[in-house]
């Protein structure tokens, strides 16, 4: 596995502060983020899910708990939008460039609006993937907003 990714290029030119873990992916799990808390051993209230929506029809980038549900009218609200739904797969896969289940919200292809679930702030460090399957990175929630210029929000149920 290759630990260099346009995430981690991103990261690196932004001179942000971060490490990296992997973890066996396992493309058969229900929900990623919860099988790579497992595999890494911790709690998956730290694993944060990146989520690929769109607000009024417009791309937006949502980074919530892995343990939670976003909550669409929520992300809206965040953006100023009236209503928001996922992105289908293959929509956000070529808006990205990664695979679904290894979705950053760095180095993506086209950089779109992001929002943070607010949740992560109680936390000195998160994970959320680094652009691959297997991949996480491991930062502060501070410079997670700042490198992505990111708002704080309200996002889950």
């Amino acid at each position: 596995m290759s630990k260099t990714t346009p995430a981690t290029l991103a990261l690196t030119k932004a001179g942000v502060s971060f490490t990296l873990a992997t973890y066996d992916y396992d493309p058969n799990a229900d929900r990623v983020g919860l099988q790579a808390a497992g595999a890494m051993g911790v709690p998956a209230s730290i694993v944060f899910k990146t989520l690929m929506v769109e607000v009024d029809g417009k791309p937006a980038c949502v980074v919530v708990p892995s343990d939670q549900e976003v909550n669409m009218k929520k992300v809206a609200a965040a953006f100023g939008g009236k209503s928001a739904s996922m992105m289908k797969p293959a929509d956000a896969e070529r808006l990205t460039g990664y695979k679904v289940g290894g979705i950053s919200p760095f180095g993506q292809r086209r950089q779109v609006p992001a929002a943070i679930e607010e949740m992560a702030t109680l936390e000195d460090e998160i994970f959320l993937n680094g652009g691959q399957r297997g991949l996480q990175i491991r930062m502060r929630p501070d410079d997670l907003a700042q490198a992505l210029g990111a708002r704080m929000a309200d996002l889950i149920r």
